[in-house]
């Protein structure tokens, strides 16, 4: 399985999450987006550049609990809130949000 980028194809497994995280680039994330009818905006990208940021932190990708309440510590209430979240993401913010950071799905999500 795999996501077609600029030519040629970057290693997924069966639910999409990159094999390699280190095949992870913007245009990665955009291609992701594309298969679910989803557009990239300046929104999803603070989502998508602040998990990689807490995965580079602390190894794990956060479940939406986590992540809901370190947004809010990081880019404020109104967007540490699971409504925001949930409009950026509606597949599930820690879920679909993770995948198209290029991270492991979060433990616990189905």
């Amino acid at each position: 399985m795999g996501v077609e980028v600029n030519g040629h194809t970057v290693e997924t497994d069966e639910e999409g999450y990159l094999v390699k995280l280190d095949d992870w680039n913007p245009e990665v994330a955009k291609a992701m987006a594309a298969l679910e009818a989803l557009t990239l905006t300046e929104p999803h990208w603070e989502v998508l550049h602040f998990l990689r940021g807490y995965y580079d932190e602390y190894q794990i990708a956060p479940t939406v609990r986590v992540l809901t309440k370190a947004i809010g510590r990081k880019l404020g209430p109104d967007k540490g809130n699971s409504k925001y979240l949930y409009g950026l993401f509606p597949k599930g913010p820690a879920k679909q949000a993770c995948k198209y950071a290029g991270l492991p799905k979060p433990t616990g999500c189905r």
